[in-house]
């Protein structure tokens, strides 16, 4: 499980029937491996009714609470407190970089689909670390070394103002990517770092976004009802196209996250079952 199989835009998404994964302890055990070494992997023939992830949460132990409900609703609102609430593009980003422990893994659950827009993207962020730290290595240090400040401030499931520094790229002790922290809608715009390095972090951030958002490296795919995404929030980025907006909703995604911990147990309990009856 130590390596990673990177893609880019011939990722081949691996897919499987989200029935099997609640209910076989084999296909369970070969989602939690193919979300561990790709990275994604699609769920196929839910419901479309709001509940689907709490299900999802209970096969490997409980889901992750934030500020924004143990699940959340993607949706066009008038009062949108997210960008992600909107019809707007969205760019490449991971989720909630403004946690100290941003989540590890992310489902979205598609309920109901525009019929034109809405296309859901992706990007592998450690495979792009690899060619930014490879094609310009003082633009990969600049970025896993410099201490960015994130905010978000709003009332969702509760009233909240969180604050946090973090590196785009956290490395390990190898100077490998182990987690991408990257949101521009949470970016403040506090930024306090010596002047003279305020334009090399803005090359060496621009570099790393326009390989993200090269078409050899992401790939674009449409959610369809019952279809649940589950992706790594601290490898692959994620996007969407905009859509038309409309007197009612056209396009309701749920969210939830979990963290790598409770994945990772469940993921080794699963393996000595799985094992065990072999």
């Amino acid at each position: 499980l130590s390596e990673c199989q990177y893609w880019g835009s011939d990722l081949q998404l691996p897919k499987m029937p989200f029935e099997e994964v609640l209910y076989n302890d084999e296909s369970a055990y070969k989602w939690l491996c193919t979300l561990k070494k790709v990275g994604i992997m699609l769920l196929t023939g839910a419901t479309t009714r709001q509940g689907e992830l709490v299900k999802l949460g209970h096969r490997i132990g409980f889901l992750r609470l934030t500020f924004y409900g143990p699940t959340w609703q993607v949706q066009d609102k008038a009062d949108a407190n997210n960008v992600a609430y909107t019809t707007g593009k969205l760019c490449f980003h991971t989720d909630y970089p403004v946690l100290q422990h941003p989540p590890g893994v992310q489902f979205l659950h598609c309920i109901k689909q525009t019929a034109a827009g809405g296309e859901s993207e992706v990007v592998d962020g450690f495979y792009v670390c690899n060619k930014l730290k490879k094609q310009n290595p003082q633009a990969y240090q600049i970025l896993s070394s410099t201490a960015v400040d994130y905010t978000d401030i709003g009332i969702d499931y509760c009233e909240f103002a969180v604050q946090c520094k973090q590196r785009i790229i956290d490395v390990d002790s190898r100077g490998q990517a182990v987690r991408i922290n990257y949101n521009n809608a949470t970016r403040d715009t506090v930024f306090d770092i010596p002047a003279e390095k305020v334009r090399p972090f803005y090359a060496a951030l621009k570099e790393f976004d326009d390989l993200l958002n090269s078409a050899e490296h992401k790939f674009t795919y449409k959610l369809k009802p019952g279809d649940i995404v589950t992706f790594d929030n601290w490898r692959v980025l994620h996007g969407r196209q905009s859509y038309s907006s409309g007197s009612e909703v056209t396009r309701h995604l749920e969210g939830a996250y979990a963290d790598w911990d409770v994945v990772m147990s469940r993921l080794r309990l699963l393996r000595k079952k799985v094992l065990n009856r072999d």
